[in-house]
Formats: C-alpha cells, sequence, structure tokens
C-alpha cells in the first residue's frame, strides 16, 4: 500500500525499464509482464479476453483462484480490484510506465494482505516540460486502437498531463472448432481509458495527484454472457524530505461496478439459456503514512495504513427469484522495517502487525542477510504473511459455461510461511541470478470440487487446509552494446497436503528474449513457454503444457514518427486455457501495426 520502499530487500528484484516494456509485443501489461517466469493471471487467456475476474495475478505457483495473491501499485496506490481483488489491466497504458519492479515472496513487512505472494511495482514516466503524442494501431481480429496525450510544466515546479486509450477488438471464438456451436461467438472487448495528473516538486517536497477513469465492455464467448465494468481513482501522494529523512503520505478513494450476464449450454451446444443478471457495485477508500531514515550503513522504516473496502452482489434470478450478498471489510496494520550492515553482511528485520477485520490480528515478521561485493551477492530470507478473503470471495457466486462456482462467506484468511536463499552474480556484459524457495500455506482459499455430473460442476470456495510450494527460479541475462539476450526459469512444485496438484499451476515455466535495440529503431524476438497444469482441485482436467513465439519492432522515422509492430503466438499454436466442461482456448495468433506520433 505504501510508495516504493528505499531500502534493499533480501531478494531478487526483476526490473523492466521503459525501453524494455517497450520492446515487448502485448497490447496490455499483463501480456508483456508474462515474459518474467512465475507471472500468469488465473487462467492462461490474455486480458483482451479473460473475464477481469479471472485476471488476478500469480507469482511462484501461489494462483488457485482469480484473486490476486499480488500487490500491484501503481505510484504507490493499490490498482488490485476492492471487491475481488484482480487487475484491470486495461486502466493501465503501458506507454505511460517508466518502469516495473517485481518483487516475489514477501521479504519486507511494509506491504499487507495482499502481498502474499509478491508486489509489482509501476511508477509512471515523469511529465515532460511541454509534449503531444497521438497513436492508432490496427491489426487482425478486428482490432483497432487509439491513444493521445499532452503534458505541460505550468510553472517551474508544477507540471500536468492526461492521455488517454481506447481499443476495439472482435475477439476470437475460446470454443474449439469440433465443439463449437450455435450459441458460441467471438470473445471480444471494447474499452476507454484515461488518467490526468498534477505534480508539484521543489527538490525537498513532493505533492502527486491523479485521477484514472475506465469503461469497457466484454462478450465472453456465447450469445447470452457479457460483462461490462465502469471504474474510477482518485489518489494523492506527498512526500518531504527532511535530511536523511523522509516522510510519505497518501490516500485514495475508487469506485467500481461490475456487471455480467450468466447461462447455461445445452447439449451439444445446440441452445442456450440465461440463468442469472448480476450487477456488483464496490467502493475503496484508503490511507498510509510512511517515515524513512537513512545512515551511512543503516535504515529505518515505520508506518501504517488503513483500507475499508464495501461491495454487493446483486442477482437477479431466471426464470425467477433473486439473490443479494455482501458487506464491508475494514483493515489496518503498524509495521517497521529495518536493515544494517556490518562489514560485507547487510542485516534485515521487519514486524507488521496487521488486523484483517474478520479475524484476530496477525503478527507478520520477516527476516534476512544479504552478503557480498561488487559482482557477487548471496541472500537468505524468511518471512510470514496472511491474506484475508476477498468481498468476492465471500459473497458473490458465478457461472462459466456450466461450472458453478458458489461464495461461502464463513471464509477465514489463509497464511503463508516462507523461505528463499539465492545468488546473483555480475561481470561485464553478464547477469546472472539464482534463487530456491520453500513455501508452505494454511487454510488455503481455493475453488472445492463439489458435484460432478455431465450436466452441471459445482464448486465452492472454501479454506481447502494446507499446502505446499517449492522449486527454484534462474535468470541469465547478455548485453553487449545495442545486442542482447535474456532466459529465465522457473521450477514450482506446488501441492496440497494430500498430494493432488494445486490448480492452476504449471509446474515448468521459462522464457527467453533477444534482439537488438538502437537508439532510433528495436526488434526483438522470444519464446514462452510453460509446463502442464490442472484446472480443478481434483486434478480431473489437465491442461497440456504449451510454448509460443512472439516478436516485436519498432523504427523512428524522422524525429516525430516511430512506426510499430508486434505479434504474438506466431505459430498459431492451440493452447488450452481452461473447461467449462468444454475446452476452452487462450489467444491464437494475434498481429498489429501502429503508427505513433510525437513532439516534445
Amino acid at each position: 500500500m505504501t510508495a516504493a520502499v528505499a531500502a534493499e530487500a533480501p531478494a531478487y528484484i526483476t526490473l523492466l525499464d521503459a525501453p524494455r516494456i517497450a520492446a515487448l509485443p502485448g497490447v496490455n501489461l499483463d501480456d508483456r509482464l508474462r515474459m518474467v517466469p512465475g507471472f500468469t493471471l488465473f487462467r492462461r487467456t490474455s486480458s483482451l479476453a479473460a473475464n477481469p475476474t479471472t485476471q488476478g495475478v500469480s507469482l511462484r505457483g501461489l494462483g488457485l483462484t482469480g484473486a490476486s495473491r499480488t500487490l500491484l501499485l501503481w505510484d504507490g496506490i493499490p490498482a488490485n480490484s476492492p471487491f475481488g481483488g484482480w487487475v484491470y489491466w486495461t486502466r493501465l497504458d503501458p506507454e505511460l510506465i517508466e518502469r516495473m519492479e517485481v518483487t516475489r515472496g514477501a521479504p519486507l513487512s511494509v506491504f499487507g494482505d495482499r502481498s502474499m505472494g509478491g508486489a509489482i511495482a509501476l511508477f509512471s514516466r515523469e511529465p515532460q516540460a511541454r509534449a503531444a503524442w497521438l497513436g492508432y494501431e490496427g491489426g487482425n481480429a478486428g482490432t483497432h486502437q487509439v491513444s493521445g496525450g499532452v503534458e505541460s510544466r505550468l510553472a517551474q515546479r508544477w507540471s500536468l498531463g492526461g492521455s488517454a486509450r481506447a481499443l476495439h477488438t472482435d475477439g476470437f471464438f475460446v470454443v474449439p472448432e469440433e465443439a463449437r456451436g450455435p450459441v458460441d461467438e467471438r470473445a471480444g472487448v471494447r474499452f476507454a481509458a484515461g488518467v490526468v495528473r498534477a505534480s508539484y516538486n521543489d527538490g525537498e517536497r513532493r505533492v502527486f495527484l491523479r485521477g484514472d477513469v475506465l469503461a469497457e465492455e466484454r462478450a465472453n464467448g456465447t450469445v447470452l454472457t457479457r460483462n461490462s465494468t465502469g471504474a474510477g481513482t482518485l489518489a494523492a501522494n506527498w512526500q518531504q524530505q527532511a535530511g536523511r529523512g523522509a516522510v510519505n503520505v497518501l490516500a485514495y478513494h475508487t469506485r467500481e461496478e461490475y456487471r455480467a450476464t450468466f447461462s447455461a449450454i445445452g447439449t451439444g451446444r445446440q441452445t442456450e439459456r440465461l440463468t442469472a443478471r448480476q450487477s456488483v457495485p464496490s467502493d475503496a477508500t484508503g490511507a498510509a503514512a510512511l517515515w524513512q531514515r537513512a545512515g551511512a550503513r543503516w535504515s529505518l522504516t515505520a508506518g501504517g495504513d488503513l483500507a475499508r473496502a464495501w461491495g454487493e452482489s446483486r442477482e437477479t434470478l431466471y426464470p425467477a427469484g433473486a439473490r443479494t450478498g455482501g458487506g464491508a471489510q475494514t483493515q489496518q496494520g503498524v509495521f517497521g522495517q529495518a536493515s544494517a550492515a556490518a562489514g560485507p553482511v547487510r542485516i534485515f528485520g521487519g514486524l507488521r502487525r496487521h488486523d484483517p477485520g474478520r479475524s484476530a490480528a496477525f503478527w507478520m515478521p520477516s527476516g534476512g542477510a544479504a552478503a557480498g561485493g561488487e559482482r557477487w551477492r548471496a541472500r537468505i530470507s524468511a518471512y510470514r504473511a496472511l491474506r484475508a478473503p476477498t468481498l468476492n470471495e465471500l459473497y458473490r457466486d458465478f457461472r462459466a459455461g456450466n461450472a458453478v462456482t458458489l461464495a461461502n462467506a464463513a471464509l477465514q484468511p489463509e497464511s503463508l510461511r516462507g523461505v528463499e536463499a539465492g545468488w546473483d552474480y555480475a561481470r561485464g556484459p553478464w547477469r546472472l541470478s539464482l534463487t530456491g524457495f520453500h513455501n508452505r500455506m494454511g487454510g488455503l482459499i481455493t475453488n472445492v470440487t463439489r458435484s460432478v455430473t455431465p450436466q452441471l460442476i459445482t464448486r465452492q470456495r472454501d479454506n481447502a487446509g494446507a499446502a505446499r510450494v517449492r522449486g527454484a527460479e534462474a535468470m541469465a541475462r547478455w548485453r553487449r552494446g545495442s545486442f542482447f539476450g535474456e532466459g529465465a526459469w522457473l521450477m514450482a512444485d506446488a501441492r496440497f497436503a494430500a498430494g493432488e496438484r494445486i490448480p492452476q499451476t504449471a509446474r515448468q515455466q521459462g522464457s527467453f528474449l533477444a534482439g537488438w535495440q538502437g537508439a532510433r529503431s528495436s526488434i526483438t524476438a522470444g519464446l514462452r513457454a510453460s509446463g502442464a497444469q490442472f484446472e480443478d482441485d481434483r486434478n480431473l482436467f489437465l491442461l497440456p503444457g504449451y510454448a509460443v513465439w512472439q516478436a516485436a519492432a519498432r523504427q523512428r522515422v524522422g524525429g516525430r514518427v516511430e512506426i510499430h509492430a508486434a505479434i504474438e503466438n506466431a505459430a498459431n499454436r492451440r493452447v488450452i486455457a481452461g473447461f467449462s466442461p468444454t475446452p476452452l482456448l487462450a489467444s491464437p495468433r494475434l498481429w498489429r501495426l501502429g503508427l505513433r506520433w510525437r513532439v516534445n
């Protein structure tokens, strides 16, 4: 919930700067982040086609449900949905992001319950003195996107900027052709999003104000299933430097309404019947304060945060009936984090007391150490974390095809104990990193299968008991001049205590990216691969592994015009993303060409 913490963590942090973000294909940030092994949404489908409720972030195999176990911060402000924890990736324009930092695990005690699996911090590009841009992008599947914005420095210390983008795509069929029936149509999206930012900076004091809005409509793959969302956030952040210390205070308010229809599919997908119409309004208000002070060989951070979320699920049932559920959730926490150096070793320690509102307060300690020199660093850390159930898990039922998932108002928080150790090396053009980790989870919230028939699969959210995730991840990066190459790999063995594999978690994931980046042009190509994973907790529905190729290129023409192109799943590989119980497909081959004009 806080802004960037200026203290080194005893963990490996993946950094993606603006040139690297621009070099990756993908309309939205989720597709670009998929090149980071371990990063997945609840299902394999891109946010261009996925229902928003499946767009929660998973890192290191901590998936299980649509709720995100990873905190997403946009300029220090939480960007996860206040109702469900998922992320509306259509809100976030990749062109506005200066850098992204991905931290796995919970090596710091600063963040709250949404950071059990890690945290992703997005930092917006600073407004320029005077700039304007306009872009268009078109591609297959009826894809068209327009974007534009202006920035200006009103006075020596004040900056103002605004931008907007809108996209329409017809999408693609999510049901394979051999199983398709008259009820099936393409799953597509159209959305419009905009943001206005104002900032004041005199060197010692910075004030940041932001307002953003989103409106999107989605076709979910059949004639009668649709969903739409309207959302907006107002946020403010004040930072004050005072010698070696700093104070940071932020506040935000988010309002959101999600609407959806659900249906039952007849035999052979010949008929479809409307079963429910749902409206889910929600809002959240939060604030946080952070104090930091650092010496030559030590640092200290302390603060607290408070957040209140409210939401309701209002359903009209067909042929007759109604159902309403909802409530409020207030969470708060206080924390401290410190580090101190003794020769080549730096020791870290932290503690957070978190009150999830529905149960007793939870203590979240963390500790670790790092040692090394200019070329290498060894690190180890241990931590304890918690995640409270979201309002969505507590109160909202939903249906996907002929699979129904029920809410559970009696859910309790889930917990995690983790330990990891790693080694980082840098010399010349090479950067290497290796990490091993072991996580134990208690009271795990997942979709538990209650019954399976040819006509209907019934699941319910429940605290399924204990589970563990253990594995390793490795990264190698090489760069010489404008040429670069990088590869990454993750192995995560995620199992319930009884031995079944945790659903929506592949045992092996990997990626490779290579290319050339110059001052006026760039070209990159890469491979993203994943092993097999299961759709459900009983391990009845197996999703086969896959590998997909992608590429992107940019060329500046003159001083103001840029041409770019991108292709994803270049070989048009068929990727199974889920079962309802009919197989559901992830994105086929998608390509785009674009033109962007910018004046500074």
